[in-house]
């Protein structure tokens, strides 16, 4: 039963808050590089985003979702999940988008700027994100840095009113442990908040991920 629906949209700190809701004992938690690595789920989020089933289905066996694809489904997730916390990912808009075109974005291209086509099941994952993402989100304009941040903005205000507040906090990673926890109800961990996927690490992972080196 999913107990922590993420509502932030990536490079806002997804993949700590992951590692951190996993610390927590609010695992396994669902990210968008599950699905590379259990690509059977993908047939789920596709029902979820052609609306012939609720996303609820795509996190089953999940205790918690962050990121995309479920960022995306956040009313139909808050719906489904009456009793999970939502936290919403933040970061300062500029450096978000100066982040997320560094990494996901231009992932998406080689080396000499052509479009990177994956084969196989990752190949299928990367289609669905590019639909979910780049076009069904961002309308293909994310290069147009004003609309990216205005879909950024709209996304935060949709998710403020769509989620009652006592159900929603709102969290930069820098603030640590102490307001997420509070907020979940549990322990501070004797450990320092998880702090991870830099630009750089993030291309390592696309690099193993399409088998460079």
């Amino acid at each position: 039963m999913v107990a922590v629906i993420g509502a932030g949209f990536g490079r806002t700190g997804t993949l700590s808050l992951r590692t951190a809701l996993e610390l927590l004992g609010f695992g396994p938690v669902h990210h968008m590089k599950e699905l590379y690595d259990w690509p059977e789920r993908l047939a789920a989020w596709r029902d979820a985003a052609e609306g012939r089933e609720s996303a609820a289905r795509a996190v089953a066996g999940y205790g918690a979702a962050v990121g995309w694809p479920a960022c995306a489904f956040v009313g139909g997730l808050v719906r489904a999940f009456p009793r999970a916390k939502v936290v919403l990912t933040d970061r300062d808009p500029d450096a978000w988008y100066e982040s997320a075109y560094r990494t996901l974005y231009l992932s998406r291209y080689d080396e000499d700027g052509r479009r990177r086509r994956l084969d196989g099941d990752a190949g299928r994952v990367a289609d669905f994100a590019e639909e979910l993402i780049w076009e069904r989100t961002f309308g293909g304009r994310f290069e147009d840095r004003a609309h990216a941040l205005g879909v950024l903005a709209r996304h935060r205000a949709r998710v403020a009113a769509e989620v009652p507040g006592d159900r929603l906090l709102v969290f930069r990673a820098e603030e640590g442990w102490v307001p997420l926890c509070a907020f979940l109800g549990v322990p501070v961990p004797d450990t320092p908040y998880p702090r991870g996927n830099t630009a750089a690490d993030f291309h390592a992972r696309v690099r193993r991920r399409i088998g460079l080196r």
